[in-house]
């Protein structure tokens, strides 16, 4: 004899209409009665797959939200970008980095699917494709991040039932190669930066402490301490961002606007802890900073009133940041002036930490000097230096026992 169906149990019956009905109950609504879902097919057995199928979702957890809106990729990741991952919530550079990834990459790829119709499978085509079409992994592994991130709080806030960027495989990463300069090559940079008419110990900073580009940028003479021969790193500089003076009326991009304004702050705080350190100056270093600090005495007395007050260490020739942009150059001028291979901005950075592991400085040392915030970034230089050490140990071999060549073995007596 056959009981009754229990409360909540799913049913599937024929109506009137002529089409096989499924209810399945998956929850309770915000108001408390219950949410029972219905499906509908023209035959008994795709009705039971659907109400199977709605069943499990529910005791996966991935069932949508009663009287949610059925979110596209691209009205999820819209909103994200314009109201949810935003500033001062995250730095405004990862911010830009987002938007670029959403509306360059992601929108245009995958933008039209829905939300909780995504798969790993659409992910992984979308790298495959942008790197078929000339992007690196590396900016194909940023997208990742990017659809990760945002698919995270999609997760949290129940729009989605779990997050298949998480089960997509990530892009390989080829490792950037570690191609310090030689100690020779470091001395004709510093001989070269020697002739620049200011801030030519910017160059000494970068090679002797590693500091990235937007911390070198970014001190100012309150971070730096001669007398005990100490530098605070504390923040970074940005790029500037521009937006119209005119209200758009120049026709040019805002950053070409004859009356632009710079839309964002001269820095930002550095992003980790380990990012905020201090570092001990060599005597050379304390003695290139003195000379700096006079020089730029000097060019405050030349620009009078016109002079820009932001206690900046590296400064233009009225006190104002140095662009970045305007630094990388510099950098590739001084490369040339020098008469070496061209290379990365970066590779100053690499040359510094190479130069502290081959003397031997102990690696939590170095990774705090570096602002390392992990062991594995020590690791990408040894390579580079166990193959010098080795070089160096063969030239010894070489020099003291060299075998014989040409000169009579000595007699045992001496003779």
């Amino acid at each position: 004899m056959g009981g009754r169906r229990p409360n909540g149990a799913s049913s599937i019956y024929l109506g009137k209409d002529g089409y096989w009905h499924g209810r399945v109950s998956v929850g309770v609504k915000d108001d408390g009665r219950p949410d029972r879902r219905h499906v509908k097919a023209k035959t008994e057995a795709e009705a039971i797959r659907r109400v199977r199928a709605l069943e499990k979702e529910r005791d996966s957890g991935i069932v949508r939200q009663a009287g949610q809106q059925r979110w596209t990729v691209a009205k999820w990741l819209t909103h994200w970008i314009d109201n949810i991952a935003v500033p001062p919530a995250i730095r405004e550079s990862t911010h830009a980095g987002y938007r670029v990834d959403v509306n360059t990459h992601l929108i245009p790829g995958i933008g039209a699917h829905r939300l909780d119709k995504l798969t790993p499978e659409h992910l992984e085509k979308l790298y495959a494709k942008m790197q078929r079409e000339g992007k690196s992994a590396g900016t194909a592994h940023h997208v990742h991040r990017t659809i990760r991130t945002a698919l995270n709080v999609a997760v949290r806030r129940g729009h989605l039932g779990r997050n298949p960027a998480l089960l997509a495989k990530a892009p390989t990463l080829t490792e950037e190669e570690v191609e310090p300069y030689e100690i020779h090559e470091v001395q004709r940079l510093l001989k070269a930066a020697d002739a620049l008419p200011r801030n030519s110990a910017r160059w000494a900073v970068a090679l002797a402490l590693g500091l990235r580009q937007g911390e070198a940028l970014g001190l100012k003479w309150t971070d730096v301490e001669l007398d005990k021969g100490v530098l605070r790193v504390r923040r970074g500089r940005q790029r500037p961002k521009y937006q119209h003076g005119c209200g758009g009326t120049c026709g040019r991009k805002a950053g070409y606007c004859p009356e632009r304004r710079q839309s964002n702050q001269e820095t930002a705080d550095t992003k980790s802890r380990a990012g905020r350190r201090t570092i001990g100056l060599p005597g050379q270093l304390v003695t290139l900073l003195r000379k700096h600090r006079e020089e730029q005495e000097a060019d405050r007395a030349n620009a009078r009133q016109l002079w820009e007050d932001g206690g900046w260490v590296f400064a233009t020739a009225r006190g104002g940041p140095l662009n970045p942009n305007t630094d990388y150059h510099q950098w590739k001028d001084l490369l040339t002036a020098a008469g070496l291979r061209d290379s990365r901005l970066h590779d100053a950075r690499h040359t510094a930490a190479t130069v502290l592991l081959i003397l031997g400085v102990p690696e939590r040392t170095v990774m705090a000097i570096m602002g390392w915030s992990s062991t594995g970034m020590a690791r990408r230089y040894q390579h580079v230096t166990d193959t010098i050490r080795h070089t160096v140990a063969k030239q010894v071999d070489g020099l003291l026992w060299k075998s014989a060549d040409g000169p009579e073995e000595a007699s045992p007596d001496g003779n």
